[in-house]
């Protein structure tokens, strides 16, 4: 069961009551009653820290175990005062094989590598994982909550996983043939998995989500007609199983993706995460995009890491509120993610600017 972690850092709690309509209205580019909070991913030792409990082994462990881990992961996102509980199983974790996609190469090179790799097997594979702590999300899911988020990973981030960043040029113009199958078969996968979760657990998900990151600082990982061809025609299969399953899609890609923006905006994606002030100010992302897809985050990872609580406090009141007014649909957060190097009362200063926010709208 969890255990208390020893630290000296005190939670201020609120009279809270949580409402998953704010953040579906975002998903719908339409102006919340509230403004809501959102983050792709808390690392679960920032989560650790503020809760005051030792729970992230648990998640691993038996279904008294998950139960556990689901109740304060839960707990966490009320306390804090989100609408929604973000949580995924990505499917890069139960797939066979050493991944590259942090470098290196992958288990497919070769058709016969292809050919001998499970894909009909990896349906089961990961429902093996996903569906009991799944299950245990959505029996912790607080009154007025729901999950945002899914089946982790996307499309390129598969094949990144399986061939290597590197090496996917090479199989590109070496076989193209091989190329193609790669991304269809990643399609296959996805939308076999997307296919189940959509009944099973769609009614519990304000909104459905993968994150695909296509850009360096200054471009795209690939050239644009690779996205295109190779990469959105899976999109639009695995958006149009959760737009008919009754579900927003929400789409993270970090990098400069300027390029294919118009292209992605086709697709029918609802809403966006994911900005670095050294690509472009937040105000681009609302000016260009703002009256067509909702748009989360704002504040760059660099900001919340590098800065005294109290700056940040300032930072978040005086640009949040800009957002708010100058996007129809805006939730407030990282422009990333919360990993465990962010500092606790960095992170917090950001939630007490977000509730005085809100409580500077109620005056």
């Amino acid at each position: 069961m969890s255990a208390k972690v020893k630290h000296n850092r005190k939670v201020k709690t609120v009279d809270f009551q949580p409402d998953y309509r704010n953040f579906e209205a975002v998903m719908k580019n339409r102006r919340p009653a509230r403004l809501p909070l959102y983050e792709h991913i808390v690392s679960s030792a920032v989560m650790e820290k503020v809760l005051d409990e030792r729970f992230a082994a648990l998640e691993n462990g038996d279904a008294k175990d998950q139960a556990e881990y689901f109740r304060q992961h839960c707990r966490f996102f009320r306390e804090m005062t989100y609408d929604t509980v973000s949580y995924e199983v990505c499917i890069l974790v139960t797939m066979p094989g050493k991944s590259a996609i942090c470098g290196g190469q992958g288990p497919i090179q070769t058709r016969a590598d292809f050919d001998a790799y499970p894909w009909k097997e990896l349906p089961s594979l990961y429902w093996e994982v996903a569906r009991p702590r799944l299950d245990a999300l959505v029996a912790a899911l607080p009154s007025g909550m729901k999950a945002v988020g899914g089946a982790g990973n996307g499309v390129f981030e598969l094949a990144e996983s399986l061939v290597g960043l590197e090496y996917l040029p090479y199989m590109e113009v070496d076989d193209p043939v091989l190329y193609a199958d790669l991304f269809g078969a990643i399609g296959d996968l996805m939308c076999a998995i997307w296919s189940e979760f959509m009944p099973r657990y769609g009614n519990h998900f304000a909104a459905c989500r993968f994150g695909d990151d296509l850009g360096f600082k200054s471009s795209l990982l690939t050239h644009p007609d690779t996205v295109r061809g190779h990469v959105f025609p899976q999109y639009r299969r695995i958006i149009d199983i959760i737009h008919n399953g009754g579900s927003p899609f929400l789409w993270h890609s970090c990098g400069c993706i300027f390029e294919i923006m118009e292209d992605v905006i086709a697709l029918g994606i609802d809403a966006k995460h994911s900005n670095e002030d050294s690509i472009a100010p937040y105000d681009r992302w609302i000016a260009d995009y703002g009256s067509r897809i909702g748009l989360l985050g704002g504040f760059d990872l660099d900001l919340i890491c590098a800065n005294r609580p109290d700056f940040i406090r300032d930072r978040v009141i005086e640009a949040g509120r800009r957002f708010r007014n100058s996007a129809q649909g805006y939730a407030l957060g990282s422009g990333n993610s919360i990993p465990d190097y962010v500092p606790t009362e960095n992170y917090l200063a950001m939630i007490g600017a977000v509730q005085e926010l809100r409580q500077a709208e109620c005056v």
